[in-house]
């Protein structure tokens, strides 16, 4: 537990030099989604922790936390664009939101639009780690090594990472959703870091899982890696590999069916696009 500490704060590296902290730390803003940061304090919703990643382990890995960190530059959706294979040049890029679907909902549809109408689309899931215990006190440190005082605190707690639940989960979430996507011939994407991919490779069976991606499958795992360049953190696409719903079933050892109207999908979307999810370079 020795080696937990935090690497970024509202999207800002703990090693930049000459930051205002104080003032960061009272906007409270995430500069990804560009509004409040959503990870806030049980006992007071109205702080905000801000946490993005943490160095974690004894190689002080840069671990995620946050899942809004991985919509950096929204290059997580251009690395997509190769899915949509019914994209045509003069199509809108549409980034929806939290669409419900059979089997539970995704965090976002990418769609290709022309003239308000769904030409193509798929779904984008993120996954980044859960911890257990409380990150609160390590930032509270980080706070006051910076010369910023804070209320009294437990300076010891301590936190973890939840890895099993963490991977079980996604994966199951996933078996739930992709045979929604493959019956309507689109793409379901999950986007991770790679700490969390290089674990599931190790506690479930992925020798079946296509190093090599395919167009032809339904299933897509985008895997980055958090990298410092200069005392600030980017997203790095480092690796893809791809399956079917059979393949993700095989993963768990489970099975499971789904079959819905594709018409019924493309109303729901249609209804959901607007000026605010235009995509815009």
């Amino acid at each position: 537990m020795k080696n937990q500490k935090i690497t970024e704060l509202f999207a800002v590296s703990s090693s930049q030099k000459g930051v205002k902290w104080n003032s960061i730390v009272s906007q409270q803003q995430c500069p990804f989604t560009k509004k409040k940061c959503f990870k806030t304090r049980k006992n007071e919703p109205s702080i905000s922790i801000g946490t993005c990643s943490i160095a974690y382990g004894k190689n002080n890995d840069s671990v995620i936390i946050c899942p809004h960190r991985l919509i950096e530059n929204n290059q997580i959706f251009f690395d997509c664009i190769h899915l949509l294979t019914l994209h045509e040049p003069g199509n809108e890029f549409h980034i929806i939101p939290e669409v419900s679907i059979p089997g539970g909902s995704v965090d976002y549809v990418f769609a290709s639009v022309k003239n308000g109408k769904i030409k193509d689309f798929a779904g984008i899931e993120l996954q980044t780690m859960d911890t257990t215990g409380s990150v609160w006190g390590q930032r509270q440190l980080f706070l006051e090594s910076k010369g910023i005082k804070q209320e009294v605190f437990d300076a010891g707690a301590t936190f973890g990472m939840n890895w099993k639940m963490t991977a079980k989960t996604i994966l199951v979430q996933m078996h739930h959703k992709i045979s929604t996507f493959e019956n309507l011939n689109k793409h379901l994407v999950l986007v991770l870091q790679d700490n969390l991919m290089n674990y599931m490779k190790k506690k479930f069976s992925f020798g079946h899982i296509s190093a090599v991606p395919k167009i032809g499958d339904s299933f897509h795992f985008h895997c980055y890696r958090l990298l410092s360049q200069k005392n600030k953190y980017r997203l790095f696409l480092f690796e893809r590999a791809s399956t079917d719903a059979n393949g993700i079933a095989k993963c768990l050892g489970l099975k499971a069916e789904a079959n819905v109207d594709l018409a019924i999908i493309l109303k729901l979307l249609e209804s959901k696009i607007s000026q605010k999810t235009l995509l815009r370079l």
